[in-house]
């Protein structure tokens, strides 16, 4: 097929010749640890289009990890950073307060979920919002148990990393990790046993969380359950509502928090402001960062007041914690997610992806499943005969795609899952165009595997 290219150039190669120049430069200066997805050196960004150094466009389906909902330098939020950065850059909120950090502390407790009152502290980054609420959530309980679910990530810290299932890269060889964390199992509707109905299953799942109770860990010693409403790095897997609600009734029996980690599915990317209010809870806690800012680094925890509370002075926060110019980009970033009702947006661009791929699964037995929420849509692969993760297909489409002009990304436990965090903004000629080069793309990696394997 022939893609009808409006907003995307190529023409130079990715990596071009400066492109090529800086990677030497970076593999002598930046660790090996660092990975990169694509090998791409970005000189200008707007709403969904990357320009590198050498002058190629992309489109960019990837948002720098699902950070910009609102797209790359969106005007109102660069001019609020300008004038913000005029006034004062930093005083640590310990030290000089500013009413940024109360105005978005503010908003950030008035738009969560739950009909309550709530606090906010402000963050880094997603990791230290998760750190922050297991602190917060063991000081209210007094209890240290905190659970999490296979395949989830919440980050790269110590406790992140313990709460996280993928071994490889995120672990390995980096242990031991904290202790009094406990994994149950996350339900996966695409991979349930043969024979069950969906119903039986969600049942099943449930069982197996109870008599997780009994055999891992009792309740009482329990302080949280962490889940992120739809897993992200995980595959991008949409758990059953009625499982969600269940863990979350579980957990209010026991006296156990509930965390949401909304770090990825927050900010209008599920088809709502939160995911949680789709999966009708409200929970005791949330952590949020990415898409909270159009890129700029800023987390935050929200949750019941008296909860908030149970910290002494001191015990929580950090030297550059809520920074001025996070929080004045914050407040506008959820002004035009509000104003432009961006969720209803998602709710669009997940249709129109689906319908694609479901299209292209009737006549590609490769695709396995095309599942999502909002905009936060997954497709995963495998090999039509053997039914194995197509971890080594998805990697060479996910480099065919940059090099024809695309940005996007791999998620899941076997690297088999294509993920897509296009900007909210993306507009419907920019959607397609991307998903004619992806369609493109996946042509030619097909053809190629055939030739190969002949």
């Amino acid at each position: 097929m022939a893609i009808n290219r409006k907003f995307t150039n190529v023409s130079a190669g990715v990596p071009g010749p400066k492109g090529a120049k800086l990677i030497e430069l970076r593999n002598q200066y930046v660790p090996n640890g660092v990975g990169n997805n694509t090998p791409v050196f970005v000189e200008k960004a707007h709403g969904s289009i990357i320009e590198d150094v050498d002058g190629n466009r992309l489109l960019d389906f990837a948002g720098a990890i699902g950070t910009l909902n609102v797209g790359h330098t969106p005007e109102h939020v660069v001019q609020a950073i300008k004038q913000q950065a005029d006034q004062f850059i930093h005083s640590c909120f310990h030290v000089g307060m500013y009413k940024p950090y109360i105005d978005l502390a503010k908003k950030l407790s008035n738009i969560t979920p739950g009909h309550f009152s709530k606090k906010t502290i402000l963050l880094n980054s997603g990791a230290e919002a998760v750190e922050n609420a297991v602190k917060i959530a063991r000081k209210f309980t007094g209890r240290s148990g905190i659970v999490s679910f296979t395949r989830g990530f919440h980050g790269r810290t110590l406790l992140g990393m313990s709460l996280t299932s993928k071994v490889k890269p995120y672990k390995y060889k980096m242990g031991p990790f904290a202790p009094a964390t406990y994994k149950a199992q996350f339900p996966y509707l695409a991979n349930r046993p043969n024979g069950l109905t969906e119903e039986e299953y969600i049942d099943f799942c449930i069982h197996q969380f109870n008599d997780f109770l009994l055999t891992e860990v009792s309740p009482d010693e329990i302080a949280a359950v962490i889940m992120e409403p739809v897993q992200g790095e995980g595959g991008f897997i949409v758990p059953p509502k009625r499982f969600v609600k269940e863990i979350y009734a579980i957990c209010k029996k026991n006296g156990i928090l509930f965390i949401a980690d909304e770090v990825q599915t927050g900010f209008g990317r599920t088809g709502e402001l939160f995911a949680s209010t789709y999966f009708e809870i409200e929970p005791d806690l949330i952590t949020m960062s990415k898409s909270i800012a159009a890129g700029v680094p800023i987390s935050a925890v929200t949750g019941r007041s008296e909860i908030m509370d149970a910290p002494s002075p001191g015990e929580i926060g950090g030297t550059y914690g809520g920074s001025p110019l996070g929080c004045v980009a914050a407040l506008e970033v959820i002004e035009q997610i509000e104003k432009e009702r961006l969720w209803e947006r998602a709710n669009t661009i997940g249709t129109t992806i689906k319908k694609c791929f479901n299209e292209l699964k009737e006549e590609l037995p490769i695709i396995y499943d095309v599942r999502g929420l909002g905009a936060m849509v997954g497709i995963e692969f495998v090999d039509p005969i053997t039914r194995q993760p197509a971890k080594e297909l998805v990697a060479a489409l996910t480099k065919t795609c940059y090099e024809n002009g695309l940005i996007i990304l791999s998620a899941g436990v076997h690297s088999n899952v294509l993920r897509f965090l296009t900007p909210l903004i993306i507009s419907d000629e920019e959607l397609n165009e991307g998903l004619d080069i992806l369609k493109f793309s996946l042509q030619q990696v097909i053809g190629k595997h055939k030739t190969e394997v002949k």
